[in-house]
């Protein structure tokens, strides 16, 4: 069995930098001909000339023959300035800024600590440029559980966001939750979109204990109940446009994972498209398929389709146990287990 489809774009992708950048950029090259850099580096990408740095250090880091396009973000901080979003604008290379509440995930430390007092001017702006805001939608308030971080920041954030400025357009990146599926819906379509991960349309929290500690199965935000699980496959399987493919691939070298803080994120680049067809067959819905991976973002973001194809060929593969580069080594989502989907390139 076999599908050709629309080349996919990731629309929530780390690539970090240094040899790590090295080590995992091919990767979604290989399958993606688009991408949505996130920008929470050390130093984080906050103006344009480093957006600008940024991409060229991307651009030298892919294979001399692959056409991949890293889109550019922009870190959102308090003291981030109105002009700055008309310059990314005109660069023509910057396409969304990233909300980061300060202390929700990786490198969130120059994150805002207070949305509507510091940054309502950038955001208005933002409006005028038609300029995506992606949010990492989970409050850092220690009193609330980490379970719940995502259902009270739409209540408390989010939704007070959409209502004082309706023409904004807002992704909520990587939801875990039926409160998350059903906000979005709510709203307007084609203003408030959502990403999902393999990983949050796969598994529920049972996967970071069974059979011990599992660290490379942390990510933030955290996994949630099969309740959760089921409401964002559900929605990502029904045809809505609202919901598009966003891998939040997250690559950390192995002794970051394994120690006794060890990092949040999940590096599932080599494994996604194999995941996302894996979950609309057993949904019966692969005629749906392409339009959540091709289709859904590109329209959200007023950019054009891909022209390119790939194909999906059902045939088992074994995802390797890990990848290697020059500081150590990152373990893929399902490392050594067999997959059934395999990506190629239609030339």
């Amino acid at each position: 069995m076999e599908l050709t489809i629309t080349q996919p774009d990731d629309w929530h992708l780390h690539l970090r930098d240094g040899v790590l950048l090295e080590a995992v950029a091919p990767n979604s090259a290989r399958h993606f001909k688009r991408a949505i850099v996130m920008p929470n580096l050390k130093p984080p990408i906050t103006t344009t000339a480093a957006a600008v740095a940024y991409q060229e250090s991307i651009l030298k880091a892919l294979p001399a023959d692959s056409d991949f396009t890293p889109l550019m973000t922009l870190y959102l901080t308090d003291t981030t300035s109105p002009n700055e979003i008309k310059l990314a604008r005109k660069s023509g290379i910057v396409f969304a800024v990233k909300l980061y509440p300060a202390g929700a995930t990786t490198n969130s430390q120059d994150g805002v600590t207070d949305l509507f007092g510091k940054c309502l001017p950038v955001l208005e702006e933002m409006v005028q440029h038609n300029m995506p805001l992606l949010v990492h939608g989970e409050v850092t308030d220690p009193e609330v559980d980490v379970f719940d971080r995502e259902k009270v920041f739409i209540n408390t954030i989010l939704r007070p966001l959409v209502e004082k400025l309706p023409q904004l357009k807002v992704v909520m990146e990587h939801i875990t939750t039926l409160d998350a599926v059903r906000f979005v819906e709510s709203c307007t379509e084609g203003y408030i979109a959502a990403t999902v991960t393999p990983q949050h349309l796969l598994l529920n929290r049972n996967a970071l204990f069974q059979g011990g500690l599992q660290p490379h199965n942390y990510c933030l935000p955290v996994l949630k109940r099969e309740i959760h699980r089921q409401a964002i496959v559900s929605a990502v399987t029904s045809g809505s446009k609202r919901f598009f493919l966003g891998t939040d691939s997250a690559p950390h070298e192995r002794q970051r994972k394994e120690c006794p803080c060890g990092c949040a994120g999940i590096y599932n680049a080599p494994v996604a498209l194999s995941l996302y067809t894996k979950v609309f067959e057993e949904a019966n819905a692969l005629d749906k398929l392409e339009a959540f991976t091709s289709f859904n973002g590109p329209d959200f973001y007023g950019l054009p389709r891909n022209k390119s194809k790939i194909k999906l060929i059902k045939t088992p593969w074994k995802v390797p146990e890990s990848y290697a580069f020059a500081s150590g080594e990152i373990i893929p989502m399902f490392a050594g287990q067999t997959l059934e989907w395999l990506p190629s390139i239609v030339a």
